[in-house]
């Protein structure tokens, strides 16, 4: 894999200079006359910066557009010439192991930025469009691995996580859609519960971020090693832990739930609307109801709201509109969930907007979830009703709370707002 290195200097002023979207434009702008090298040092150094997640180069006729994701919404940074495209495209293509000279089918590599001594994996794709290739790099920061106690995890459900992931059998899934933050929570489960007396393996596509003291293995399809294969040979290795990347398929549904059967704690993703859709989407892989009850321990589904910026965030005065939204939603909530009085007076955070947060007037995210746990009447239940309404109702009876309510919570705590909170999850 080629790194592309950038540093001393160059890694210093773009700490000092790249603070917000449009000094990263000046930067950029400032190298269109300079080399190549250089436009890509600005670019990457500059995204890195700025804690983007992905960066975007499209061609749109003779509009070239580059634009970065931060906070999961994108943002667009500049504008650049054919020569300036051409130049960026064979660089990246050149870095990531991308042939050159194709041009008319989808493309996938890779390669490592470091800056500040810090190894950044670069994840390259890119794809034909109608006036030229587009390209999409996803940029892997390991300082985005955080601790379980970081993710925004009320505090009744960060201790039922904890004490479910140090269980030896059974299977706890994370779902929710791409970009939710599922891996995020996997990797900090597995960094809370690691230590010398267990085994923990991994079977990834791909391998996201390097974890000490785990063993991480990466699906090869073209050598037959897929997620059905790695996961029979991972039982073999003696695990204690076992981490499935993504559940896509019957196989490997089934050989991770007898996994759980059998003495194994098995953590895994699905793509599911909500936690209640786990259930309609195992019966869906051909996972047999009597099975599915007594290998689950929890599944979790999770989605990132942007959090407002603490430096330009005004605190306001909830509307009459807002305040029946709230007494609505939150009227059903279980006993011993503290929140904040609902009525006149009620104060809301404001979106402002400054250099710091790219004047979008939201910095970071934060996670927020819902739990369904399975105990023995939920066995009893799935085996007569696998309906996701049903299977919802039932955890809300149990004492369930959506993600929709876990939002309007962090709301009423000043961290977001009930319009992104509703962007993300109705």
């Amino acid at each position: 894999m080629e790194t592309e290195k950038i540093t001393g200097q160059v890694a210093f002023l773009f700490k000092k200079e790249i603070k917000n979207i449009l000094s990263l434009k000046k930067a950029m702008e400032g190298t269109f006359s300079k080399t190549i090298s250089e436009t890509m040092e600005a670019l990457m150094g500059g995204s890195i910066n700025l804690d983007a997640s992905d960066v975007h180069i499209e061609p749109e006729g003779k509009r070239i557009k580059i634009r970065i994701r931060i906070d999961g919404v994108l943002q667009e940074v500049v504008d650049v010439d054919e020569k300036v495209y051409k130049g960026l495209l064979s660089r990246i293509k050149l870095l990531s192991g991308i042939k050159l000279n194709i041009t008319d089918r989808a493309q996938d590599g890779r390669f490592s930025v470091i800056l500040e001594k810090t190894p950044i994996e670069v994840r390259v794709a890119t794809i034909p469009t109608e006036y030229g290739e587009s390209i999409v790099m996803r940029l892997l920061n390991p300082k985005n691995l955080i601790d379980l106690e970081e993710l925004g995890l009320r505090k009744d459900l960060l201790e039922v996580l904890k004490e479910e992931i140090k269980k030896t059998t059974g299977m706890i899934i994370v779902t929710g859609p791409t970009g939710s933050g599922k891996t995020t929570t996997l990797y900090a489960s597995l960094e809370k519960i690691k230590n010398p007396g267990i085994k923990i393996i991994t079977i990834e596509d791909p391998i996201e971020y390097k974890l000490e003291g785990i063993t991480q293995t990466q699906v090869e399809p073209a050598k037959g090693y897929t997620f059905a294969n790695g996961l029979k040979a991972i039982v073999r290795q003696d695990p204690d832990v076992i981490l499935v990347g993504e559940i896509r398929d019957g196989e490997t549904a089934n050989i991770a739930i007898q996994a759980a059967l059998t003495g194994h704690l098995v953590l895994s993703t699905l793509h599911t609307n909500d936690a209640a859709g786990t259930i309609a989407r195992l019966v869906n892989l051909e996972v047999k109801p009597y099975d599915i009850g007594p290998a689950l321990n929890m599944t979790v589904a999770q989605r990132l709201i942007r959090k407002v910026c603490k430096k330009c965030k005004r605190m306001r005065e909830a509307s009459e509109e807002e305040l029946e939204k709230f007494k609505k939603s939150l009227v059903s909530l279980p006993a011993g969930i503290e929140i904040p009085k609902i009525g006149k007076g009620l104060k809301l955070a404001q979106v402002v907007g400054c250099e710091d947060c790219n004047f979008t007037g939201f910095r970071g995210r934060s996670g927020i979830f819902e739990v369904i746990l399975f105990d023995s009447e939920m066995e009893k239940f799935i085996l007569k009703e696998q309906s996701i309404a049903a299977l919802r109702e039932k955890a809300k009876e149990k004492g369930m709370i959506t993600m929709y309510q876990d939002g309007l919570i962090k709301v009423l705590n000043g961290m977001s707002t009930i319009e992104e909170v509703e962007r993300v999850v109705s």
